[in-house]
């Protein structure tokens, strides 16, 4: 999980969504997770699947700040198109899509997530 000496990913709130965007002021999916784990001393591909393919797969059960929510299309790992960072009480930061910024919500905002991972 970031460090106490990294930014919260929480500062990135209503930063804009920009496709292939790491940082510093816009951002993607798996660019914000990217960052945030990044920020705290682990490295993380820029890319969901890999994001998923390099981490320990969970449970919902098991999710801790800082662990990996991903939405794929019903298949396997390899239909993942989105990732978000776990905070807590049901809750991510992501950077959903074009023409929403970076945001907390429920994780439970569009479908139940199909996968869950700590890096």
């Amino acid at each position: 999980m970031p460090g106490p000496r990294s930014p919260s990913p929480a500062r990135r709130l209503g930063e804009p969504y920009l496709w292939g965007a790491a940082g510093p002021g816009s951002w993607d999916c798996s660019g914000l997770t990217a960052g945030a784990w990044s920020a705290g001393g682990k490295s993380l591909p820029h890319y969901s699947v890999a994001q998923y393919d390099v981490s320990t797969p969970i449970s919902a059960a098991d999710l801790r700040p800082g662990d990996l929510v991903f939405w794929g299309d019903g298949g396997g790992p390899s239909t993942i198109h989105h990732v978000a960072l776990y905070v807590g009480d049901g809750r991510i930061i992501h950077a959903p899509r074009t023409g929403r910024p970076v945001t907390e919500e429920s994780m439970y905002y569009w479908r139940t997530p199909d996968f869950y991972a700590r890096p």
